[in-house]
C-alpha cells in the first residue's frame, strides 16, 4: 500500500529561491546595500518613520529595516509597493542617487539669491532654469497674485503641486527655482525632495529684507516694524523644514560671486 502510493504521489516541484543577501558578495551586495540607502534616504526625507511606510507599503517592519540596511533580497512587486508609498518611480529606487542630482532645486525665502544663483548655475551646467512661479504663471495664464486671489493659497498650492510634477517627468536635467512657501505643503515637498538635489539658500532675515526691497519690491514694508517681525516668525518656522534639504549654502554678509562658488562646490561635489 505503501508503495502504491508512494508511485502516485505528485512529482517535487522545485521551488525559485533568490539568494539570501548575506550570501552575495561584491557588485550584488553593494547594490543592495545603495537601494536600501536610497530607501532609508527617500523614507526620512518624507518624514515617515518605518512604522508608516510599513503600513503604507503592506511591507512588515522587520523585513523592511532589513531592506535598509542592506540585508534583503527584495522581490520586484516589494519594491513597486514601496516605490508607489514613498511617491517615486521604482527606477527611482534602483538607480540611488544619479538621476536625482541631475535636477538642481534651491529653496528658501525671498531674497536669498535663488533667482540669480539659480541662473548662474544653469548656465554653469548647461541646463534649463525653470522658475516654478513663472511656470505657474504661464500654466494659469494669471499672475501669481491673481492665482492666489482666484483660488486661495490651498488652490494655488495643488497647482504648484502639479506643475512640479510635470517638470519633474518633463526635465531630466534642470536647475529648478521654487518658491519659498513650498516647504509649507508636505506632499508637495516630499515630491521636491525625493526626485529633485534640494539646496536651502540662507540669509538673515535683515537681509532678506534688504534684497527684497533692492529688487523694487516696497510690499514687505507696508506693516513697517511688523513686516520684519513677521519674517522672522515664518523663517524661524520654516528652518527646520528647510533643513530637509540635501545641503545649505549660506548667502549671508556675502557677495554672489562668493555664494555662487560655494554652491557649484556643493553640486559638483
Amino acid at each position: 500500500m505503501t508503495e502504491h502510493l508512494a508511485m502516485h504521489a505528485a512529482p517535487a516541484i522545485p521551488v525559485a529561491t533568490r539568494p539570501a543577501a548575506e550570501q552575495l558578495t561584491g557588485p550584488e551586495a553593494g547594490f543592495l546595500a545603495e537601494v536600501g540607502l536610497r530607501i532609508r534616504t527617500l523614507r526620512e526625507r518624507r518624514g515617515m518613520t518605518r512604522k508608516a511606510l510599513a503600513r503604507e507599503s503592506d511591507v512588515s517592519e522587520r523585513y523592511l529595516g532589513q531592506l535598509e540596511a542592506g540585508e534583503g533580497n527584495a522581490s520586484i512587486l516589494l519594491l513597486r509597493r514601496i516605490s508607489s508609498a514613498l511617491g517615486v518611480p521604482i527606477a527611482d529606487l534602483l538607480r540611488p542617487e544619479a538621476p536625482r542630482k541631475k535636477r538642481i532645486a534651491l529653496i528658501g525665502l525671498r531674497g536669498a539669491g535663488k533667482t540669480t544663483l539659480g541662473s548662474q548655475l544653469a548656465k554653469q551646467l548647461n541646463v534649463p532654469c525653470v522658475e516654478v512661479n513663472e511656470a505657474i504663471r504661464r500654466h494659469t495664464g494669471l499672475p501669481i497674485s491673481e492665482v492666489i486671489s482666484l483660488y486661495g493659497p490651498s488652490g494655488y498650492r495643488r497647482i504648484e503641486r502639479q506643475v512640479l510634477e510635470r517638470m519633474i517627468g518633463d526635465c531630466d536635467r534642470a536647475v529648478l527655482v521654487v518658491g519659498g512657501g513650498v516647504v509649507s505643503e508636505e506632499e508637495t515637498f516630499s515630491l521636491l525632495l525625493a526626485n529633485c538635489y534640494t539646496v536651502w539658500l540662507k540669509a538673515t532675515p535683515e537681509e532678506h529684507m534688504a534684497r527684497v526691497l533692492a529688487q523694487g519690491d516696497f510690499r514687505p514694508m507696508a506693516g513697517n516694524d511688523e513686516a520684519m517681525e513677521d519674517l522672522k516668525r515664518i523663517l524661524a518656522a520654516r528652518e527646520p523644514l528647510y533643513r530637509k534639504a540635501d545641503a545649505v549654502v549660506d548667502t549671508a554678509g556675502e557677495a554672489p560671486e562668493a555664494s555662487f562658488r560655494k554652491l557649484f562646490d556643493i553640486v559638483m561635489a
